[in-house]
């Protein structure tokens, strides 16, 4: 509360620093009547003033100065000043809004930032005039406390002067704050206060002088949502096809008071109006009334915490985070939904005129940053955009899909946005439509010579010349590669037949049965002399091809190898047989084969390592 007292103090310092200056600007005008209205329901606030004004001197007046401190206007977000049907003698129309601009007149306070209204048509003598300015201010109400935990309630302070800071004498002055609520903490009582629930009203005060002041402090509760777009990317692209495709990415934060502590999901869902008073659950975007292709998703992907409703005049769309947002709470999102082109695209003295809203469609946000995108046809030329408020503007470039140069971006930059922002704008551009057959061509003509390609790779032969060296060569090599396949294929038959000699011993030690050992062993011997007629033409066609000269070596050995195998295990079935028919026990039969054995166990590795070496080859 000590910094509330010291923000507080400052402010009557200000006001004080502004009763120095007692003299008038403009002495010629007075404002007969003024009435403030200051609606303090949401986290924007909207002063609306009615000033009567009278020229009281002799010359005609052109225009009317407003003024506002100077940490006031820098939360200013919208002012606009229009004619309310003039009173007195001279009767001005209600019209549009009236020019306003910055100025800075001589003698006025340097705390002081001043705008000027320029009328109509200049007030004469004796003639009085109603104007209406409505003041939107954004990140004016403070929470107090700047921290609160889950059950607290959201208090917030509002500072203001009972009496309308003007330049000009003022006759008689009113003022109303409207509250959201009838729960009032503290308010500054004055003479002529009246609280009639949730409205506070001051005055009426007469004879004001100039400059005159009278601070005042609520405050009260506002739990209502806080919700700030830090950042807000609008982009709003066109197509030519039909259809006007807006994308809109939002950076949000909960900008009122703190939250503190931890938060219980349990407590939330059980009472979620008393533990998460001052969170807000939903917002509610007021789409134009034929949108279509309406899409709700973050960086997770999709949220289907949405719900879509409207007729014929409107359409909202209320979406809701995956978690409540508490006050310092962040998150962002995308929306996105498609208009059809012909009710917001047009053609005016040759040229295109894009007519579509410049601000967000989320009721009572408020943007620190906006940027709105506006993204053209590729070709388009001629490009000026028309808002009717002050905003920094550039052009970019953006490459989409089947773009060539890419496609115009009208850039739009402002700060400090409000719902009263969202009207309506123009872009301006030039299209030719011979322009929109640019894509479907591209498209036929790469079909086409698509197609075109492959008939040609179809009939046109791309081999290698059949007399080249280099298609001989492959020849060759393929030719080696197929006798060593069919070498090695006949050394595994070998060794297959090997093992039915080795399988007819075993069999032997079982029956006994020596004349069986004999008839394998003449079958063996038959089918290894057939098998090494079919080994010579292979051997002799890889020693004589120049192809096969760096692995000739390496068969030949593998050759000579098997056939030491074969005759070892000649040895060993000869020996083996011999000692049966003697009637020699187990043990001597062992000692005698135990060298062939050895050298058969040996001799078989290296065969196989001969034919794994080759068939890497």
């Amino acid at each position: 509360m000590a910094k509330t007292m010291t923000r507080g103090t400052r402010f009557v310092l200000f006001l004080l620093a502004v009763a120095t200056f007692s003299a008038p600007v403009l002495s010629d005008l007075i404002l007969a009547k003024v009435e403030r209205r200051i609606d303090l329901t949401s986290q924007i606030v909207r002063i609306t003033t009615t000033l009567k004004v009278e020229n009281t001197g002799s010359d005609p007046v052109s225009e009317v100065l407003l003024t506002f401190p100077d940490n006031q206007a820098n939360h200013l977000a919208y002012l606009t000043v229009t004619v309310n049907g003039g009173k007195g003698k001279g009767k001005a129309s209600s019209g549009g809004n009236l020019p306003v601009g910055v100025v800075h007149p001589e003698g006025m306070p340097p705390s002081l930032t001043t705008y000027s209204v320029s009328l109509p048509k200049g007030l004469g003598k004796g003639d009085s005039l109603l104007l209406d300015v409505l003041a939107v201010f954004t990140h004016s109400l403070r929470p107090i406390p700047e921290k609160i935990t889950q059950s607290d309630i959201q208090l917030v302070l509002f500072q203001e002067s009972a009496h309308y800071l003007s330049p000009y004498d003022v006759k008689v002055q009113s003022l109303s704050v409207k509250l959201p609520d009838a729960r009032i903490e503290s308010y500054t009582k004055l003479e002529n206060t009246k609280l009639h629930g949730s409205e506070i009203k001051y005055g009426p005060y007469e004879n004001l002088s100039p400059f005159s002041y009278l601070p005042i402090v609520i405050h009260f509760e506002s739990n209502h949502p806080f919700a700030v777009a830090k950042e807000l990317i609008r982009e709003v692209e066109i197509s030519h096809w039909g259809n006007v495709q807006v994308t809109e990415h939002y950076s949000l934060v909960h900008a009122g008071a703190q939250s503190k502590g931890e938060f219980s999901r349990l407590d939330y869902q059980a009472r979620p109006y008393v533990r998460g008073a001052s969170a807000f659950r939903r917002l509610v975007a007021r789409l134009p009334p034929r949108a279509h292709s309406v899409y709700y998703r973050d960086e997770i992907g999709n949220i289907s915490t949405s719900s879509l409703w409207g007729d014929s005049k409107k359409m909202e769309l209320e979406i809701e985070p995956r978690y409540p947002m508490f006050g310092g709470w962040k998150t962002t999102f995308t929306i996105g939904y498609g208009l059809p082109l012909e009710d917001f695209l047009f053609a005016v003295d040759g040229k295109r005129v894009l007519n579509i809203t410049f601000g967000t469609p989320m009721k009572e946000l408020v943007i620190d940053n906006l940027f709105v995108k506006v993204v053209l046809p590729e070709g388009s030329s001629g490009i000026s955009a028309s808002v009717p408020f002050p905003v920094k503007q550039r052009q970019e470039t953006k490459i989409s899909h089947l773009d060539v140069v890419g496609r115009p971006v009208v850039v739009l930059e402002k700060s400090n946005v409000v719902p009263e922002h969202n009207v309506h704008f123009q872009v301006y551009y030039k299209f030719s439509c011979l322009s929109m057959l640019r894509k479907p061509l591209m498209l036929i003509a790469g079909f086409f010579f698509l197609f075109v390609t492959c008939v040609v790779y179809m009939h046109v032969d791309l081999s290698i010349s059949k007399s080249s060296p280099t298609y001989l060569a492959k020849l060759q090599w393929e030719e080696v590669q197929t006798n060593i396949q069919q070498l090695c294929n006949i050394i595994n038959r070998c060794l297959t037949t090997n093992d039915k000699l080795e399988a007819s011993l075993r069999d032997l030690s079982r029956t006994g049965d020596v004349q069986a050992c004999k008839t394998t062993r003449k079958s063996v011997d038959n089918l290894l002399k057939e098998l090494s007629k079919e080994l010579k033409p292979l051997l002799t066609f890889l020693q004589s091809a120049p192809q096969a000269a760096h692995i000739a070596p390496k068969v030949e050995e593998l050759i000579a190898k098997e056939r030491e195998l074969q005759e070892r295990l000649m040895a060993k079935h000869s020996t083996v047989v011999d000692c049966y028919e003697k009637k020699l026990g187990g043990r001597e039969i062992e000692n005698r084969i135990s060298s062939h054995q050895q050298k058969i166990t040996a001799l078989r590795q290296e065969v196989d390592d001969l034919l794994e070496f080759i068939d890497e080859i």
